[in-house]
């Protein structure tokens, strides 16, 4: 028997602490000009009642990105992945106190759900989930949820927010053609802002693809250009408001 083999037969797992692995998930769409996360209301203890991301227990045969799929079917309904979502490995959670159960590191993923601007996907409870619901993020941000999940989800929001100044990830919100009065509503829900018409469109029309289509609009004016989304880089970025480097 060789060294390494001979090292893993007297290997003791038990004699070290037990650490779980968990997943967890910020999902998020757009609908009427408001950006939404998916929460679930908790069936069981710890934190019985209280709203909660979804997520789970990891099993032993499956890997993270499996895991967080499984739980968000289990505990809302929603059957992902699927070509309308964009996801993304957010952080890990490791504080030793994060859940009053026993240590549990928590592997949190990001969600972005193409809808129309107008509907959100439904959900359904299940799992050991009381209900599920979607919540605006801006005003739950206010409150509290269970565990550290204001936190994973204030870093859901920052994640994406700051992503939106240098790339076009906010389309992953969108269908896949749309005009830019939706891109620029897109923006002002993350952003939690209204963004002067103009500008938004002097500057982001160049990082698009004009797909040469119109839409009409809803309201009987001009139709509007259809675009998609490119994969370059906005240059230079789009500030956020109160950022103090200048928009462009």
């Amino acid at each position: 028997m060789n060294s390494e083999k001979k090292f893993l037969a007297s290997y003791r797992p038990e004699d070290y602490p037990a650490v779980a692995v968990a997943v967890d998930l910020v999902v998020l769409a757009v609908a009427d000009g408001v950006l939404n996360v998916a929460l679930v209301r908790r069936g069981e203890h710890p934190f019985k009642d209280a709203l909660a991301l979804p997520g789970g227990f990891l099993h032993p045969d499956e890997d993270a990105l499996h895991a967080a799929w499984r739980e968000l079917a289990e505990e809302t309904g929603m059957a992902l992945p699927s070509p309308e979502a964009h996801v993304e490995q957010l952080a890990s959670y490791s504080a030793p106190d994060r859940d009053p159960r026993m240590r549990i590191v928590s592997i949190a993923h990001l969600v972005l759900l193409a809808t129309d601007g107008n509907t959100l996907p439904p959900l359904s409870a299940g799992s050991d989930a009381a209900g599920a619901e979607w919540s605006p993020v801006h005003e739950r941000l206010k409150g509290e949820l269970a565990f550290d999940h204001a936190a994973i989800l204030r870093d859901g929001l920052e994640r994406l927010s700051g992503k939106m100044e240098y790339t076009l990830i906010a389309a992953r919100l969108l269908p896949e053609t749309f005009t830019v009065t939706q891109l620029r509503t897109v923006y002002d829900a993350v952003w939690d802002t209204s963004l002067p018409a103009g500008n938004f469109t002097r500057k982001m029309t160049p990082q698009l693809h004009d797909t040469g289509r119109k839409v009409r609009a809803a309201a009987g004016g001009a139709p509007a250009a259809l675009f998609s989304a490119t994969d370059k880089h906005i240059h230079p970025p789009l500030a956020r408001p109160g950022d103090a480097r200048e928009a462009g």
